[in-house]
């Protein structure tokens, strides 16, 4: 197993403990109490959540309460913080709909309004598939104890507000203020909470395993899989959510990146990867480390003159040519021309898509092409395309074709 450790970014599960979670349910002084007290919560503040106007205050969400079509209201929440070693999130949202009756709609017992509607606003993909595993086995427990359908707003947080000071700790500082009691009465048994699973597709696949409290993972997620299109299949789940794989590695760290054939893994890195070492592991895995492709892409070779691959593509009609790694998309046929030369000819690459450095190998003066995202080489630049314009002499084991009406909009 290769193990990267840029900027110390081994994730294991003990180092990012803390998230944050919101949830509605009802008047917002008895929730904040119930959470505040379960071991493992850091802390819990009544504020405001859901709604579609800017700082809201407890005046606005009272004159909100009542359906209006032109404004969502904010619904009376609580802002939980916890520390998922001490308790976990699952334990966390079984707590929550335990607290309330979530088949209420827009009122808890005689509090009656939107802003009293049920809702969980989630902070990561983790707590949104804990939300709605187990809103289905919760209201399996409540269809047999006679109550209706739960009608609770599961949707991700866009913004929190605080509410006013005097709501804070309500009930600490008003012992005998009002604090009804929601409760359906109806508690979790020992049922087994079924996470989405995958199994093994067939052929060549990328499974990252990733946590719900790890921000190597998100920062994964957001520099690297979020941009992802190349053609090998990838999917990000949480470790047991694996069913069917034969894997080498044990799993100590997150993110992990398993390169899987056949629902067998062939390759596994452990750790945060930043994109150039991510696709020159992709290009490893597709092309394969002794193959031609994989020598142009990252040793800076050039395919052999009129080669196989570009006999096959001098013959291609109107579309695209991408990057065989990532798949973004580099050159368009509309701007293909023949050089002659036995390498592939552009007059330019797409938009963005590719860059250009200075090469003076083999005491030569040359400008390299580089697609931009995989860091593969691709050829080279030169001024002595037709017209004065410019050659882009590419070469073709690097690159996948792409009809124009098969172009993904």
């Amino acid at each position: 197993m290769k193990t990267l450790l840029l900027f110390l970014g081994l994730s294991i599960a003990m180092m990012a403990k803390t998230q944050t979670i919101v949830f509605a349910a009802g008047c917002f002084w008895g929730v904040e109490k119930h959470f505040e007290h379960l071991d493992g919560v850091k802390s819990a503040t009544s504020g405001y959540a859901g709604g579609s106007y800017d700082n809201p205050t407890y005046d606005t969400v009272l004159q909100y309460r009542h359906k209006n079509k032109e404004v969502i209201n904010h619904a009376e929440s609580v802002e939980v913080i916890y520390d998922d070693s001490k308790i976990s999130t699952e334990e966390l949202i079984k707590s929550f709909w335990e607290l309330h009756d979530p088949t209420q709609g827009d009122r808890q017992g005689n509090d009656k309004g939107n802003n009293y509607r049920s809702a969980l606003y989630y902070t990561n993909e983790t707590q949104k598939k804990i939300a709605e595993a187990t809103k289905e086995a919760y209201q399996k427990l409540l269809t047999k104890a006679g109550y209706g359908k739960i009608t609770t707003e599961i949707k991700p947080l866009k913004k929190f507000y605080s509410a006013e000071a005097y709501h804070q700790n309500y009930l600490e500082k008003n012992p005998f203020g009002y604090c009804p009691n929601h409760t359906t009465g109806v508690k979790f048994g020992n049922e087994k909470i079924m996470l989405d699973t995958i199994s093994p597709l067939g052929g060549k696949e990328i499974v990252v395993i990733d946590a719900e409290h790890c921000r190597f993972c998100e920062k994964f997620k957001k520099n690297v899989t979020d941009h992802y299109q190349g053609t090998i299949p990838l999917r990000t789940v949480h470790q047991d959510a694996l069913k069917g794989f034969t894997l080498k590695t044990k799993i100590e760290g997150t993110p992990t990146i398993i390169f899987i054939e056949d629902g067998k893994e062939v390759e596994a890195y452990t750790g945060y990867m930043d994109e150039k070492t991510f696709y020159k592991a992709v290009g490893a895995f597709k092309l394969g480390e002794n193959s031609e492709g994989y020598d142009v892409a990252f040793k800076q070779k050039t395919d052999g003159r009129f080669c196989k691959k570009y006999e096959e593509f001098k013959h291609t009609g109107d579309g695209v040519f991408r990057d065989k790694i990532s798949g973004d998309i580099l050159f368009d046929t509309r701007e293909r021309f023949n050089s002659g030369s036995g390498w592939l000819s552009f007059f330019k690459a797409v938009d963005g898509a590719t860059v250009q450095r200075e090469d003076n190998a083999f005491g030569m003066k040359r400008v390299e092409i580089i697609a931009k995202k995989s860091g593969a080489h691709l050829g080279h630049v030169f001024n002595d395309g037709p017209g004065g314009k410019q050659r882009f002499c590419i070469n073709a084991t690097v690159l996948e074709f792409v009809p124009r009406e098969k172009i993904k909009k």
